[in-house]
């Protein structure tokens, strides 16, 4: 199929008075994107950007689209649009670094991308016909195979990338499992499997006695994300110097995966993405642990163990903060809906997040 002889309205279909024009809006828009970053890849242009390379930016890729999915999360529409900015920058950055190695052309990139939707979307741009988001995945995966020549897996999991980061690489081998029914009938029993895993860890543990000096009485140095009084790690040197070792360290570290594979799967079970929910948790541990280093600085106090009582204040303090602050915006945005003559509802997770898949597979 040549894209290009496909009249646009053809393309548009129902809505194409709307959608032409924005498309018209959008590609001035890129070609002035695109002449920019040319520009600064140009011999004239700019030292830093000349000296990157794809690898080079493989982490701050990465880094925009976590930061993306926050502001999303977050709902706010100017982050929401500086951050897609910033994502579209990079992907741009990695194109047109290709096209002046001669590897493939930016246009083509969008080309093949288009004509890949095109060809994966029959339901629309052809005379198939599906009736719910599970036919249309089943659809996609049979055009890879049957038309685009992609070879059957031998096994369901090699769908899975390889060098997927571990967390992220648990939660799809979980999905490509329950996808053929190899999962909880009921989401609660999770629960019990927790219980479980956490008593086994728990076990293990106790079997993992440190050599040496007693560490009876250390003080947790820890903080988890959710509580000021969630007492988590020890401090990292606690054992420093004292010879401290784990009896078996491979029954250790094989209980808190299996503990960890199990909080994955309960987020699946839960329509949460569990990265997406770890990077939230992240970025509230840095948001409070900033604000006591910065208390702690206002009051000429050293960030060290014998001040963890100060600590903890300040900590509670940033917490109770956060806690005003998005109940200030929830009465705010129910405040907007009345105003507008709209009923506010209940914020319960939408049972179509826990049913309609939201990634291709």
């Amino acid at each position: 199929m040549e894209i290009d002889t496909i009249p646009l309205e053809t393309l548009a279909g129902q809505m194409s008075e709307q959608i032409l024009p924005e498309a018209e809006e959008a590609a001035a828009a890129f070609k002035l994107f695109f002449t920019i970053v040319a520009r600064l890849r140009a011999p004239d242009g700019c030292p830093w950007d000349l000296a990157q390379t794809p690898t080079s930016i493989r982490g701050n890729i990465i880094e925009e689209a976590y930061e993306l999915a926050e502001a999303i999360t977050e709902n706010d529409s100017a982050h929401i649009q500086e951050e897609n900015g910033d994502l579209y920058l990079l992907a741009t950055m990695v194109g047109y670094m290709s096209q002046q190695e001669d590897r493939y052309h930016v246009a083509d990139a969008l080309r093949e991308a288009a004509r890949k939707l095109i060809r994966r979307h029959p339901h629309v741009f052809g005379d198939s016909t599906v009736d719910s988001p599970e036919q249309v995945v089943e659809q996609w995966n049979d055009i890879k195979e049957r038309v685009e020549g992609r070879r059957k897996k031998d096994s369901l999991l090699d769908e899975v990338h390889r060098h997927l980061p571990p967390l992220e690489k648990a939660y799809k081998i979980q999905k490509k499992a329950a996808k053929v029914g190899f999962d909880w009938q009921k989401r609660e029993d999770i629960w019990i499997k927790l219980a479980e895993e956490m008593e086994e860890l728990k076990t293990a543990a106790g079997n993992a006695e440190p050599a040496g000096a007693d560490n009876a009485g250390a003080e947790p140095a820890g903080r988890g994300a959710g509580s000021a009084t969630d007492a988590t790690t020890a401090p990292p040197d606690a054992n420093a110097g004292r010879g401290a070792f784990i009896a078996n360290p491979d029954a250790l570290e094989e209980e808190f995966g299996d503990l960890l594979f199990t909080v994955i799967n309960a987020a699946r079970l839960y329509g949460v993405d569990p990265t997406i929910a770890l990077h939230r948790s992240n970025e509230k541990f840095s948001r409070r642990f900033r604000h006591v280093e910065a208390r702690m600085k206002a009051s000429h106090l050293a960030m060290a163990p014998e001040h963890m009582t100060q600590m903890d204040a300040f900590w509670d303090e940033a917490k109770r903060a956060e806690d005003g602050a998005r109940a200030d915006s929830a009465r705010r945005a129910e405040d907007s809906l009345r105003a507008r003559g709209t009923q506010p509802t209940e914020h319960a997770q939408p049972a179509s997040r826990l049913d309609i898949p939201r990634s291709r597979p």
